[in-house]
């Protein structure tokens, strides 16, 4: 007997990457589910056009909080965790179709293209060798965490297979479309990583950030050959240790200062002290106060 397969996506205003998602599983998975975070676009109607089960969670800023809660809305035996932007190949269906079929595995891990700026990488942490993740398991055999960018861990005493790359065998990642795209993300993710950084205990020291960056710039470039990828190895090297900076910095803010908050309570005391030395008050003008301090200017 053939084990059922469920594909769970989560989406938040998605409209222009799901298509192409969804029709790559649909004909040989037996259930899609669609967990979305109230979209404003068609996310939602185009889910169901696919024919996917809908269920809507409340926005939280980005996916891997609701991972969990994805998860429990799938009834198949074995699950297939999709992102929006992410297609199958046929090659890879049918290698985890006879995965899913045997007794060997509770726990896939698959590699991904990442394709940045128009064309794939091949080399770095990002090329396909490099970047690989529990994507396909047996219900039951993951645990999903909500940390950013590391939300599945295989459960205990689960047996992990590690499906080799080769053409055709990895997620296809439709991931940064120019710098822009990866900024925008850049700013959002770095904000979560560094609070939740914060809530775990780490601390970030001034000088660390040097270290990091060198470590990052050096690994993506050159250890892990990115240079092989001519531009796009270069921009997208300096473009993930750009984040490593912006993420320390963002901690050290918390560490040092306490954050935004603090930080403009502070300017607003500053700009009190300034203003004070003109004996005006720090509140705005009635409308009959202004008026008449206008018509006394003109006067």
């Amino acid at each position: 007997m053939t084990a059922k397969i469920s594909v769970v996506i989560n989406t938040l205003n998605e409209e222009k990457n799901l298509p192409f998602a969804l029709a790559s599983v649909r004909t040989w998975v037996d259930e899609i589910v669609v967990v979305d975070m109230y979209s404003d676009d068609r996310t939602v109607e185009i889910a169901r056009e696919f024919g996917a089960k809908v269920v809507f969670h409340e926005r939280v800023g980005f996916a891997d909080p609701a991972r969990a809660f994805a998860l429990e809305q799938a009834s198949g035996e074995w699950i297939l965790m999709l992102d929006a932007d992410e297609m199958i190949p046929p090659p890879l269906s049918k290698a985890l179709l006879k995965l899913a079929a045997g007794s060997d595995a509770d726990v896939v891990e698959v590699h991904r293209l990442n394709y940045f700026f128009g064309a794939p990488l091949m080399h770095s942490y990002s090329g396909p060798r490099k970047d690989h993740y529990p994507r396909f398991f047996r219900k039951g055999h993951i645990v999903a965490t909500p940390a950013i960018h590391n939300f599945f861990h295989p459960s205990p005493g689960s047996r992990v297979f590690d499906l080799s790359y080769e053409p055709g065998l990895a997620i296809v990642h439709l991931a940064y479309v120019d710098s822009r795209d990866f900024i925008e993300k850049l700013d959002r993710y770095t904000d979560i990583e560094a609070r939740q950084a914060f809530e775990r205990g780490e601390r970030a020291k001034f000088w660390s950030v040097a270290f990091k960056a060198a470590k990052v710039l050096g690994g993506r470039y050159l250890i892990t050959g990115g240079f092989r990828d001519g531009w796009r190895g270069l921009y997208v090297s300096l473009l993930y240790t750009f984040y490593r900076v912006v993420a320390i910095a963002k901690l050290y803010e918390l560490t040092a200062l306490g954050g935004r908050e603090q930080i403009e309570a502070g300017y607003r005391q500053e700009a009190e002290r300034v203003l004070k030395a003109y004996g005006e008050p720090l509140v705005p003008l009635s409308r009959s106060s202004a008026e008449a301090s206008a018509s006394h200017g003109r006067e």
